[in-house]
């Protein structure tokens, strides 16, 4: 097996798609050979052989579903989302077409795969004409190599854990800290003098306000996304990171459960947090991972407006 970073191997998450993914490529690579029949027959095959091939590749052999993928959306082939959030934009070649990744063909599909990408705010992007698959993250303008696989390969490709749902959004280094963003607690109930009796917390010790996700404002084990010390004054720059990755990414190999219809509502009140802390783009100069990721988050739902 390729070699992955410590953080990396050590996931439950990581551990279980290797597994996944050792048993299903056999099938995988059994669906490409009957989508490539074609191009035996007729001397060459249609861009959406290639589409199609994709959609096998991960649904089948990785651990996307079928309601992930998003096909021509804008001027993209393929994108795929998790919550709702794009997390990678593909371009898609007719087979055979790719095969040389310095000739102007291949360059053109990635100028094209990044302008998309650009245009919907997408990360993540990748060109591939069902042979091979080439993925990039777009850094500060520019594009650094994700993973290249070669789809027509017999043996399992671990490396394809870097597009995978559960490692598209990994960068090589991850924050590790040692609060569970999903945990759950009970509340209880507490006099005030000015504000009456308020539920708070158990564990966090803050009311529902405080949380990014408050599906039942009187149940305290329903909130989620602790944010705030004090409500729009005193933001929890702590437990703030931890809240966005579990949405935009995850936390320790964990998710937020957040209905997709959500989702841009979770990511509105995390920005108003991130905002008044001045930690997104255009306030710190060199933002963390997490709140770019949020900043982009909010851009494809358009809602960096809200505030």
């Amino acid at each position: 097996m390729a070699s992955f970073p410590e953080h990396i191997s050590k996931l439950a998450q990581f551990r279980n798609f290797i597994s996944h993914a050792e048993t299903t490529w056999p099938a995988f690579q059994a669906l490409r050979a009957e989508r490539l029949t074609q191009a035996q027959r007729n001397g060459g095959a249609a861009e959406k052989v290639a589409e199609d091939i994709l959609g096998d590749f991960f649904t089948t052999a990785l651990d996307w579903g079928v309601s992930d993928l998003n096909h021509q959306v804008g001027r993209a082939d393929l994108i795929l989302t998790r919550s709702g959030i794009k997390r990678l934009l593909i371009e898609a070649k007719r087979p055979g077409l790719l095969m040389n990744p310095g000739n102007k063909i291949f360059r053109d599909a990635l100028e094209q795969a990044h302008r998309y990408a650009d245009e919907q705010h997408v990360r993540t992007i990748a060109v591939s004409d069902g042979n091979i698959f080439h993925a990039f993250d777009i850094v500060n303008g520019g594009l650094e190599e994700r993973v290249q696989l070669r789809l027509d390969s017999a043996e399992f490709l671990p490396d394809s854990w870097w597009i995978s749902k559960e490692g598209v959004d990994r960068p090589a280094e991850i924050l590790v800290q040692n609060e569970s963003a999903n945990e759950e607690d009970t509340g209880v109930i507490v006099s005030s003098d000015e504000m009456g009796e308020v539920v708070l917390h158990k564990k966090y010790g803050v009311p529902s306000n405080c949380f990014a996700y408050v599906p039942d404002a009187s149940n305290p084990s329903t909130w989620k996304l602790p944010c705030w010390r004090v409500y729009g004054e005193e933001v929890d720059t702590g437990r703030l990171p931890g809240a966005i990755r579990a949405v935009v990414t995850n936390y320790r190999g964990a998710r937020a459960t957040v209905p997709e219809e959500s989702v841009s509502d979770v990511l509105v009140r995390l920005g108003k947090a991130a905002a008044k802390a001045r930690k997104l783009p255009g306030q710190d100069p060199n933002p963390k991972d997490s709140y770019r990721q949020l900043y982009q988050a909010l851009e494809q739902f358009g809602r960096l407006g809200d505030l």
